[in-house]
């Protein structure tokens, strides 16, 4: 998988007890759309950016790229878990190298409150241990973003460090 190693890209479709975890396809535009759009999914992101910016910029396949993996429900789109090498130039590292695998999820707010979340990243976080065995993974949240906070150490992320970035403080934790 180019920027993460060498694992396989893309996987075989992952399924866990509710979900199913697989590359990006053309119908999967709108529920893309529906995420950037969001104001509740962007909160902690920066704001939502607009639908007619999104229908201009979203391409035929979003997200068609090595570590992007769409989260399906009952065969409906509700978010991505994305794991993508964390840019050497961004504060907060565990190797001397940087550029560790850092794990990124969104999902629509009809899907929060569920554990869709935590099971779409755990399975993510399982096929990762297997493709790329000894790899640390990291993740960053702002600290404001109670519900990630918490996801995070369900997961088994363990604090590092915290920094201002983006104009927030963020927690930044690794999972080994």
């Amino acid at each position: 998988m180019p920027g993460l190693g060498s694992a396989d890209w893309p996987p075989a479709p992952i399924r866990t007890e509710r979900l199913a975890l697989r590359e990006s396809e053309a119908r999967d535009r709108t529920a893309f759309i529906e995420l950037f759009a969001s104001s509740e999914v962007h909160a902690h992101l920066g704001g939502p950016r607009s639908r007619a910016e999104l229908e201009r910029v979203v391409p035929l396949v979003p997200g068609r790229r090595p570590g992007l993996f769409v989260v399906e429900l009952d065969g409906a789109v509700i978010g991505t878990v994305t794991l993508d090498r964390r840019a050497p130039e961004r504060p907060g590292h565990v190797r001397p190298d940087a550029g560790e695998a850092e794990l990124g999820f969104l999902l629509l707010p009809q899907a929060w409150g569920h554990g869709y979340a935590a099971e779409a990243c755990a399975a993510v976080l399982d096929w990762c241990a297997e493709a790329l065995p000894d790899e640390p993974v990291v993740l960053c949240t702002r600290t404001a973003n109670d519900p990630a906070m918490r996801l995070a150490l369900r997961l088994g992320f363990t604090e590092v460090a915290r920094f201002e970035e983006y104009g927030a403080e963020q927690w930044f934790g690794v999972r080994r």
